[in-house]
């Protein structure tokens, strides 16, 4: 097994969350991790990036080669293109269509759009809306996560252990949301692949 994920967004969308509940997950399947964060400025808004490569052999690097992305997750669209060069020609893209427009020359929704449907392998979701409609839209990072399950080996149990332990202290009010949320994003992504 090995996944090169490349995780994109921006400030405050939950990419740092997505990317400690798959690092869980992967240490209790007995896999390597590496791990490269790149944050805004840690600032809400900046662009946030972090790459997480996963395997059952050793990983000398934390970085992905340009071109060996196994998986680009991004909770902002335009966030999806900019890392488009790290995909793997086999590779998916898993991005969220809701904009954060945190930059003044934002290109237009369209072309975004027009970009990613010419991808051979991606899903686009509206993960605030499915968030909201489970209860709480600030969940909508683990409704990404979920739509990106079906291209990581790693099951969806390990998941919710992830998710338990990193939002175990806000109550299992918070815990049973972001699972449903796990589940829904899936459920997107088995539906429209």
């Amino acid at each position: 097994m090995k996944c090169d994920i490349v995780l994109a967004g921006v400030g405050g969308q939950g990419i740092l969350s997505i990317a400690t509940v798959l690092g869980f997950a992967a240490l209790e399947n007995n896999l390597f991790l590496k791990q490269a964060e790149t944050h805004g400025m840690s600032q809400r808004g900046g662009a946030v990036q972090s790459y997480l490569r996963l395997s059952d052999n050793p990983i000398y690097s934390d970085l992905i080669p340009l071109g060996k992305a196994d998986l680009i997750l991004s909770v902002e669209p335009m966030e999806s293109l900019r890392y488009l060069p790290y995909l793997s020609p086999e590779g998916y893209v898993v991005t969220n269509t809701t904009t954060y427009k945190n930059i003044l020359n934002y290109p237009e929704y369209e072309v975004i759009t027009d970009q990613i449907k010419m991808l051979p392998r991606a899903i686009s979701l509206d993960a605030e809306k499915i968030a909201k409609e489970l209860g709480n839209s600030k969940a909508s990072n683990m409704v990404m996560l979920g739509a990106a399950t079906p291209f990581i080996d790693i099951p969806l149990s390990s998941l919710e252990n992830g998710i338990r332990e990193i939002f175990g202290r806000k109550g299992e009010a918070i815990v049973e949301l972001n699972v449903k949320a796990l589940h829904a994003g899936r459920e997107f992504a088995e539906a429209n692949r």
